[in-house]
């Protein structure tokens, strides 16, 4: 049961955040790596993976395919999450992270969320 609850709540929580990329695009921009070129392009292109990696986790055919999906997206969001810790992040609103917070999204959020997209595999 708790295997389930956790899979349930993974995929709402990919799918949200994919449709999050089109209801607030802003913030997104803020945290993609200004080297990189045409942030609103990877943007669009994030929010879909996410939303369509969400909708792999639901079957069991291929939820193997979303997790592994997920674990890779989580790897290229990376470099987002060392520029923020560059950069800082601020939101439009004024809202900033603190320093340390930002460090807590790369180590150890974003290796718990790949274990856990890799819990959900199966």
């Amino acid at each position: 049961m708790g295997k389930k609850i956790s899979l349930i709540i993974m995929t709402a929580f990919y799918m949200l955040a994919g449709i999050n990329h089109f209801r607030n695009p802003a913030v997104y921009y803020t945290i993609i790596p200004p080297y990189l070129p045409n942030p609103v392009l990877i943007n669009i292109v994030s929010g879909i993976a996410e939303i369509l990696l969400g909708l792999l986790l639901i079957f069991p055919k291929t939820r193997k395919w979303g997790a592994y999906g997920t674990i890779l997206l989580l790897i290229a969001f990376i470099p987002a999450h060392i520029c923020m810790i560059q950069n800082g992040w601020c939101m439009s609103n004024g809202f900033c992270l603190p320093a340390w917070a930002t460090w807590v999204r790369l180590f150890p959020l974003q290796f718990l969320l790949m274990w856990w997209a890799w819990s959900n595999r199966k």
